[in-house]
């Protein structure tokens, strides 16, 4: 791997694997680790638990995600499947239930994010918007609808 880090990690790798919960994990590759790390804190309200210029690690809605640069994945078999990709995540919506979509959508804007599909109540019983993120990730805060 072509790692850029220039401080020390807050734990090692092996620990941290060891510390993760069972369930469902996301990782993103990302072109852009500073960007990426913005939108999750300012947009979507993250916690970072730990960022540098190769790797991250937040916190959202009780879920552990994490975020690697593309340059930290060079020797990965996953590699192949970001090259040349112009849409990372196509067809994919990473859902956030129990985030306040109005308010994701504000931030959203406020920063210069697309908002392709701002809140509305869906018939599904879910008040929800659809966010576009660096690297065109898409995230879709849901709230449930009050009967």
């Amino acid at each position: 791997m072509a790692m850029k880090r220039s401080k020390t990690p807050w734990m090692k790798a092996e620990d941290f694997g060891r510390s993760l919960p069972h369930g469902l994990g996301v990782n993103l590759l990302v072109t852009d680790m500073a960007a990426m790390e913005a939108f999750c804190r300012d947009v979507l309200g993250a916690r970072i638990i730990y960022a540098d210029e190769d790797f991250a690690a937040f916190e959202l809605l009780g879920s552990i995600f994490m975020l690697h640069a593309d340059h930290s994945y060079l020797d990965n078999s996953m590699t192949g499947v970001t090259a040349g990709a112009e849409t990372r995540g196509a067809g994919i919506e990473l859902r956030l239930y129990g985030a306040d979509p109005d308010a994701v959508e504000k931030r959203a804007a406020a920063f210069g994010h697309i908002v392709p599909a701002g809140s509305i109540d869906k018939p599904h019983g879910l008040r929800e918007c659809y966010i576009v993120g660096p690297d065109g990730y898409v995230f879709v805060p849901s709230a449930q609808l009050q009967a």
